[in-house]
């Protein structure tokens, strides 16, 4: 059972960025890794539609013994964890919303940001969850659904992302905050052009070490720690594009071996 992987998911390849923080602080651990490629982004799908392809990951990533799953995406996360934890009982689940609350549960920022896709943002799951852990602190929302597709396509730290990133963030009701929320397991890889937007003068709460974190607590608790197996690491998308193959490695920090898995049929 403790040689067994952790199951990862994301609606692409931007959970790779949990995934290489889950390979720093778990180096024994062998991971298997599936980004839904051919339904990307997730941000501007239905939560019924999420929910679909959720199932059928897990599913998948169970059949390759997982022996725990990580919804490395925040959207999934906002529309599916709930129901996925339900209709699978006997699975240790995790996502990637909950660390980040209880992580901001330490602080006592009075005024919070998160900035996510449109589904993650219009779920409410992040107002909800820290206005039930936090109290007295006020959480402005902001959608950001052109910043997935700009990371996906490559522009990284050139004028046309600048220029996004500084659109999105001069919006009025950021001001004054003392922390942001990355509410997107794309954004880390932003994360050092949106401190420089900042001044460098807020937190930018990046989710994946919280979650690497959280992750580790569990399998400590339940006695799942590998202890020394050989790593088998497995990494499978929907669909398969070079380009894929090339920002992965960007995600991830290290080359990747990219199998397509069409688990729609």
């Amino acid at each position: 059972m403790k040689e067994r992987p952790i199951g990862i998911f994301d609606s692409g390849v931007g959970g790779l960025t949990v995934a290489h923080a889950i390979r720093q602080l778990l180096p024994a651990e062998s991971l298997v890794y599936f980004g839904d490629t051919a339904h990307l982004p997730y941000g501007d799908k239905s939560a019924d539609s999420i929910i679909q392809y959720s199932r059928k990951i897990v599913e998948f990533l169970l059949d390759k013994d997982a022996k725990i799953i990580l919804v490395a995406c925040n959207s999934a996360s906002a529309s599916a964890f709930e129901v996925l934890k339900k209709e699978f009982p006997h699975t240790h689940i995790l996502d990637v919303i909950n660390p980040v609350v209880d992580y901001l549960a330490t602080k006592s920022y009075r005024k919070i940001g998160v900035i996510g896709t449109k589904r993650t943002i219009s779920s409410g799951t992040y107002s909800e969850k820290i206005g039930e852990k936090i109290s007295g602190a006020e959480l402005v929302s902001l959608a950001t659904p052109l910043l997935v597709p700009m990371i996906e396509e490559g522009f990284i730290f050139d004028d046309i992302s600048n220029a996004i990133i500084r659109t999105y963030l001069s919006n009025p009701s950021l001001n004054g905050i003392e922390a942001l929320i990355l509410g997107c397991t794309h954004y880390p890889i932003i994360k050092n052009q949106i401190s420089k937007f900042f001044n460098f003068n807020i937190e930018i709460i990046d989710s994946a070490r919280e979650v690497a974190l959280r992750l580790q607590e569990i399998l400590v608790k339940n006695d799942l720690i590998d202890t020394g197996g050989k790593v088998r690491d497995s990494f499978y998308v929907s669909d398969f594009t070079p380009w894929f193959g090339k920002i992965s490695r960007m995600f991830f920090g290290q080359d990747i071996d990219l199998v397509r898995a069409d688990i729609w049929h």
